[in-house]
């Protein structure tokens, strides 16, 4: 058998961590169990009252493996996944990984229109799904100019893997070499396939997980956001592997009342959430307690956390929130706060094994206090983006990834988030971040959530313009916008008021919670 293995030394800062020559990351996640004893220790739980533990699950990702393997996909093809929750999302991403096959997990939100161009553009050599997802993913199918050799539902890769071998030796592979893909979130245009080494989830398991959250053995992770994007991948499934943890699948779509429900029945220990989502809860428990007393820690990620929300999520359920920044590009959270350093408002400090700077339009470092655009390198960060070698050159420079975000850097060395690149404002000739004042509109009690984007005015000058969903949608009208004017007028300066309110049903985001403000300023 080959040496797959992957030490770590904990006795530096970051954690020192050195690759076997040949590496195939799948065994570090799935076999490595049974070595260590937590063959009949239950990994997955999910809300529909499945089970499976560590050694079912090696098992199960080797019959995957082998089926695909049977199925003429072969190394280096990839095969997308739009796959919902479930068991069968870790037998088909750990098999084909196994196997030397490349998974692509794919937001399951979408429509048919992307579905068909992300088949095109990957060319793709297999495409599994879930039968919830059939109405977009088979018309996409139909109309896609190229389409892959085997497609095949969940259940049928189920029914296959019963009459495949058990047994299945690990790809040869190096650290380096290509393991997986994500789709960017698509913000601000067509998503772009991120491609991802054998050793990122290795880093960020480690870097983020293990040394900063602290996770251990005895931790229950609980992640509403999906498997599908590099923050669930993390939170509900390499986190826990790597730590011999256990994770709760929630399928069905995360709600108050489902999250809620998964948390009082199995007990979680860290929860992860976005912040449109913990804005949402803070609204349910206005009206009802829920008993959260196995949280020992909460985390956001998404798009940034309003202070406001941290702290009535604090004054209600007696944790905090763990604030961070992550991206598909770097896999998951590279700067972020933790138990103990914690600074509502503010994305946090760097995690170690990253480092981060930011940067003006010449590329110089910024002075502390003042905005620029984040860049960030790490051990995690993705190769390049498949098919598009004008995007790759542009956000990937000399080992460092262009975030697309601005920050200001203080003199405590806490990060604070200004918005997207193109979301900034400059009004009176001076910068304003849209971020701020939506943080500043959600301290009003009425307000659930809110975005900011600039708009012209009469004399052609840029001026702030806020959509704002409320708590109770019959509050809206013209003395609901002069409260929220005068609550504006008492904590921020005078350019930065909304010149105009606009009262939404709710805002246009990404499958990660990230507003897009693009679309509000059509």
């Amino acid at each position: 058998m080959r040496d797959h293995t992957v030490s770590i030394d904990k006795s530096t800062t970051p954690a020192t961590i050195t690759y076997a020559p040949t590496f195939n990351v799948a065994p570090s996640f799935i076999d490595r169990h049974l070595e260590q004893g937590r063959a009949d220790k239950i990994i997955i739980r999910s809300a529909t009252g499945e089970t499976v533990t560590y050694g079912a699950l090696a098992e199960n990702v080797n019959r995957a493996g082998n089926t695909l393997l049977g199925l003429g996909i072969g190394k280096g093809e990839r095969l997308l996944m739009m796959v919902k929750d479930c068991p069968e999302f870790f037998y088909g991403f750990w098999g084909a990984i196994k196997a030397g096959i490349v998974p692509v997990p794919i937001n399951t939100l979408l429509r048919a229109k992307d579905y068909q161009f992300m088949i095109e553009d990957s060319g793709c050599a297999g495409l599994l799904y879930s039968p919830e997802f059939a109405g977009e993913v088979e018309p996409a199918l139909e109309n896609a100019s190229r389409k892959p050799e085997q497609t095949f539902l969940t259940d049928t890769l189920s029914q296959m893997m019963v009459n495949a071998s058990d047994d299945l030796e690990a790809a040869p592979a190096s650290a380096d070499d290509d393991c997986f893909w994500l789709y960017s979130s698509g913000t601000t245009g067509t998503p772009k396939g991120a491609v991802h080494a054998h050793r990122d989830m290795v880093e960020t398991s480690e870097h983020y997980a293990a040394n900063m959250l602290g996770l251990g053995e005895d931790d229950v992770c609980f992640s509403a956001a999906k498997l599908f994007f590099a923050y669930g991948l993390g939170n509900g499934m390499t986190f826990p592997l790597w730590l011999g943890a256990s994770t709760v699948l929630l399928p069905g779509p995360p709600t108050p009342d489902s999250t809620f429900d998964v948390i009082e029945k199995f007990k979680p220990t860290v929860y992860f959430g976005v912040p449109t989502l913990y804005a949402a809860q803070l609204r349910l428990l206005e009206k009802e307690d829920k008993d959260l007393s196995s949280l020992r820690a909460c985390v956001s990620a998404g798009e940034a956390l309003p202070a406001d929300i941290f702290r009535r999520w604090q004054e209600k359920t007696g944790t905090v929130i763990l604030d961070g920044i992550g991206s598909t590009e770097a896999l998951h959270i590279f700067i972020s706060n933790i138990l103990g350093d914690f600074n509502p408002g503010t994305s946090g400090r760097v995690v170690p094994g990253y480092a981060a700077r930011i940067i003006d339009e010449n590329r110089d470092e910024c002075a502390v206090g003042d905005s620029g655009r984040l860049i960030i390198r790490g051990g995690s960060t993705a190769k390049y983006y498949w098919n598009n070698p004008d995007k790759t050159a542009e956000t990937m420079v000399d080992g460092w990834l262009d975030t697309g975000d601005t920050y200001i850097l203080d003199e405590d060395g806490y990060f604070h988030y200004c918005g997207r690149n193109d979301d900034m404002l400059k009004v009176g000739g001076i910068w304003c971040s849209p971020f701020e004042i939506e943080a500043k509109l959600i301290e009003h009690p009425k307000v659930l959530e809110a975005a900011v984007v600039g708009r012209a005015d009469a004399d052609n000058l840029i001026k702030p313009e806020a959509f704002v969903v409320l708590n109770d949608a019959t509050d809206a009208g013209e003395a609901m916008s002069d409260e929220l004017l005068a609550h504006c007028k008492g904590g921020l300066a005078k350019y930065k008021y909304p010149r105009w309110f606009n009262f939404v049903e709710d805002l246009p985001k990404t499958a990660t919670g990230k507003i897009q403000r693009f679309k509000l300023r059509g």
